[in-house]
């Protein structure tokens, strides 16, 4: 089939951390997307907040640069394997991947998540090793375990057949061989053209177009975005949209048109075959759908991910301290935004529980659904989950469960400690190494309910320094036998405010999570017990003043600080009877069952039935 010479569409995959949304930074810039006067923000690409914040892509963008007459149609991808859905989705459009590397880290498991799944697609990739300027880069060891990583991932030998590049993304320049000099981009945007094939084009053929992604705009409503398969586009055309859950058909005009231009959106009249485009027209228009033509309406094969690994329940808040804080509270609410987040996550599952009040929520791992909670929390509302749980397949009699590559990265010294606790939780380890830097690397497959809570572990047993990555490898037989948390918590059994008072005549029973001053809740979590058993205690007793005890003396009185946890270490910390409250202001633990003698009534049938 005929490709197209002026296109180019290409995927650019990494880990975490290895340069990628800063590489697009500097293509952008010498390519002359941007103006001369025109003032740039780093990592342009990471346009969501969270993103911005946490240094890591979650949502798939696209931009486009010119060189030498030719399009090269730019998409960034997730590296994180949590959203797996816009990896697939994002893969469709691309006819080769820009593979990026850290120097001195060598490929790591979210390398191997996305490219693993470009090079099952029969995709060709060109290899960037990246921050060669690192005093601990190590290109050509790098370059022999890359090799090693396509050989494993069952690369062709055409696919094994890569070019490499070796450059620094910060910088802003690439190079064929190490010991070459180059000032800017120039090999790599050559390598790209030369290496990477066009798009397959059908101009003659009907139209047909697959949404891959959805977007939306406050003038002109709901945009699908996609590459046309074959065919042509016009502005004010007349299509029909093939729906993919039922293949029915829904009429619709093409009211506005758009390419890419650098990262903006140019208005266009026309688009040809092998164009990645931008759509309105239709406000119900759903990914997987296909856009034809009305007079030969074909539909695309469907997309299809990875299906999701852990669960969880999304409830309204029921609190004594509900509907202080959000906007929207209601079922009504949760359940709207749940479901229409469900419409474009393709990983995330919706589904109704017995109770009217909660759904059932699952994804692809901890991280997707932490981001999920955490957008509908800076959105206005308020609700409150469970502890996350994961997914058992049964087959031939089996109890399978997902396991998880994980890779650690600590100090040599901290090494012995992460390994006897990772054995603990069932760990099996793979592989380990020491690095120039003098740290050290392992790697190990462990059941995905078992990594639950291990990054906070490993964070105290490396008092912060260690580094921890892990992506889903598939699903083992069931390891029972593992309780993730072994100490009890401290509950508040008073309503009002705590006291620096109460916080230091109860120093000695564990960890707490608040300050004084925080008001609280009977069944409030308020902190962690030193020992296994939950503790109810009076957080807001004052001092009783009289011609003994004076008011002054509690400035005396030291607290430690307490011991604070972002959203995901407290999903990881939670048991099965708790809850995480979900306010834009506030993230609290509390126990399912607010009463503490229903809750021992609850525990003792619990343990009748065991």
């Amino acid at each position: 089939m005929p490709r197209c010479q002026h296109l180019r569409n290409i995927a650019i995959v990494a880990h975490v951390d290895h340069g990628k949304t800063t590489l697009i930074d500097a293509m952008l810039k010498q390519s002359g997307a941007f103006g001369a006067r025109e003032t740039v923000e780093e990592r342009v690409m990471d346009s969501n907040p969270l993103e911005k914040e946490r240094g890591i892509t979650i949502f798939s963008k696209h931009a486009a640069v010119t060189k030498n007459g030719v399009t090269i149609n730019i998409i960034d991808t997730p590296g994180h394997a949590d959203f797996g859905g816009e990896v697939e989705r994002i893969l469709q459009m691309a006819d080769g991947v820009l593979l990026l590397v850290d120097a001195a880290e060598g490929p790591l498991p979210q390398t191997k998540f996305v490219l693993k799944k470009a090079l099952t697609r029969g995709l060709k990739a060109v290899v960037l090793i990246n921050k060669i300027d690192r005093p601990d880069a190590q290109p050509h060891d790098t370059l022999d375990k890359i090799f090693d990583l396509f050989v494993e991932l069952g690369a062709t030998d055409e696919q094994l057949d890569f070019p490499v590049l070796y450059g620094s993304s910060r910088e802003g320049y690439a190079r064929t061989e190490m010991d070459n000099h180059s000032p800017d981009l120039e090999p790599l945007f050559q390598t790209l053209l030369a290496e990477i094939p066009g798009p397959v084009v059908e101009p003659e053929k009907p139209l047909q177009l697959l949404v891959t992604n959805t977007d939306h705009s406050d003038y002109i409503g709901r945009l699908a975005i996609g590459r046309i398969s074959r065919g042509t586009l016009n502005k004010g055309q007349s299509l029909v949209a093939i729906r993919h859950q039922d293949d029915s058909l829904t009429p619709f005009r093409a009211t506005a048109l758009y390419t890419y231009q650098g990262v903006k959106r140019l208005d266009k009249e026309t688009a040809e075959a092998g164009q990645i485009v931008v759509l309105a027209g239709l406000d119900d228009i759903m990914i997987g759908d296909t856009i034809a033509d009305p007079q030969e309406p074909q539909a695309l094969p469907g997309l299809t991910v990875d299906e999701p690994t852990l669960t969880m329940v999304f409830s309204v808040n029921n609190s004594p301290f509900a509907g202080r804080e959000g906007q929207f509270l209601t079922t009504r609410h949760l359940r709207d935004r749940l479901f229409k987040e469900a419409l474009t996550n393709l990983s995330l599952r919706v589904q109704d529980t017995d109770s009217p009040d909660a759904l059932q929520v699952a994804g692809r791992g901890e991280l997707h659904l932490s981001i999920l909670i955490e957008t509908m929390r800076r959105e206005g509302y308020e609700f409150q989950v469970s502890k996350p749980e994961v997914i058992l397949h049964h087959e031939n009699g089996k109890t399978l469960e997902p396991y998880e590559d994980l890779s650690i990265d600590v100090n040599s010294e901290d090494i012995g400690a992460c390994i006897e606790r990772l054995g603990r939780r069932k760990a099996e380890m793979k592989h380990m190494e020491t690095l120039p830097s003098g740290r050290t690397r392992a790697e190990f497959a462990i059941p995905t309910r078992c990594l639950l809570g291990f990054r906070t572990e490993m964070l105290s047993l490396t008092r912060g320094e260690g580094i921890m990555h892990h992506t889903v490898a598939g699903y083992q037989e069931y390891k029972p036998g593992f309780t993730s948390r072994n100490r009890g918590v401290l509950i508040a059994d008073q309503p009002g405010t705590s006291t620096a008072y109460a916080l230091f005549q109860l120093a000695d029973r564990g960890t707490y999570f608040i300050a004084s001053g925080t008001e609280v809740y009977p069944g409030m979590i308020i902190g962690e017990h030193c020992r296994e058993q939950d503790l109810s205690v009076n957080i807001t007793k004052t001092k009783q003043l009289s011609n003994m005890r004076s008011k002054a003396a509690d400035e005396a009185l030291t607290v430690a600080p307490p011991r604070k946890m972002s959203l995901e270490q407290l999903l990881e910390y939670i048991a099965e009877d708790e809850l995480v409250e979900i306010t834009p202001a506030s993230l609290r633990l509390r126990k399912k069952i607010l009463d503490p003698l229903q809750r021992k009534r609850a525990e003792r049938a619990k343990q009748n039935t065991q």
